[in-house]
């Protein structure tokens, strides 16, 4: 691969937040905002690429004073953080992820729900049962499932009390996999998506609006649903501590998120 006049050899940086860009206390170290900055002077575009909703990202977005273009809800929204507009959104078809759905607990019995509404500020709704592990974000309960379904959606989270999560999606692509997209970003995190959707469709869409091709990018994730990104880019590092699904596919495997694995990379990289 032939670098520019720095000698990096990528145009695009594209990062994963949870279990990748982010520690396990949701912060950024030091080392990897130098690492991702002395990567951009040298010529390369930083973005983010994300299983969570804009409204979930923002926060996260603004600490970093990022001001470009962001991948989030698994690909389904491309959001310019400087402008603070959606550029692109994709929704479910509700009657499918309906139908999707009852499949589904034809073959577990109950599942719990949440939901996430589409939009820059879509609120996410949890159905009764339903509970999000690790960091506090902004959720709405709600005690009848039918206002689960009252709005445009980007997608479901599913949780069952007795099926682990790759147990879980595995029955979901099985019975479902014709209507939705079945995909795992976290641990008690399965999730229907548009069929179709997957970051490496956000990126591709992101990646063109910059004009960095995929022959040009380094992409970094922990989880199946990076198993997409990780594919259509270049060069697609693993955490160390990733799911198997995910070092299977993984052109090289980094450090662990609370070890700097992504400086690890671009540092080697910038000094090449």
């Amino acid at each position: 691969m032939s670098t520019g006049p720095s000698g990096f050899p990528y145009r695009l940086v594209a990062t994963d937040l949870d279990g990748t860009l982010l520690r396990s206390d949701h912060t950024v170290s030091a080392r990897t905002r130098d690492a991702l900055a002395a990567a951009t002077a040298a010529g390369a575009a930083h973005i983010v690429v994300t299983g969570r909703s804009v409204r979930w990202t923002r926060h996260i977005l603004e600490d970093l004073g990022y001001g470009g273009l962001a991948v989030c809800g698994q690909g389904a929204q491309v959001y310019h953080a400087g402008e603070h507009r959606l550029l692109a959104s994709v929704t479910l078809d509700r009657e499918q992820a309906r139908l999707a759905l009852d499949r589904i607990e034809a073959e577990t019995g109950p599942l719990a729900v949440a939901v996430s509404r589409d939009g820059l500020d879509g609120d996410v709704l949890f159905g009764p049962g339903y509970r999000l592990l690790g960091e506090e974000l902004p959720v709405t309960s709600v005690a009848d499932p039918a206002e689960l379904w009252a709005a445009p959606l980007n997608k479901l989270y599913l949780q069952h009390s007795g099926l682990e999560d790759d147990a879980l999606a595995e029955v979901a692509r099985r019975v479902a996999g014709d209507l939705v997209t079945v995909t795992v970003s976290g641990e008690g995190i399965v999730e229907m998506l548009p069929l179709g959707l997957s970051k490496a469709r956000g990126l591709s869409i992101a990646a063109r609006r910059l004009g960095r091709p995929a022959e040009r990018t380094i992409a970094f994730g922990d989880m199946p649903n990076d198993v997409p990104m990780l594919a259509w880019a270049a060069h697609g590092v693993a955490m160390a501590d990733a799911h198997p699904d995910v070092l299977a596919v993984a052109d090289e495997v980094t450090a662990s998120n609370d070890e700097d694995g992504i400086a690890v990379v671009l540092e080697r990289l910038l000094a090449a």
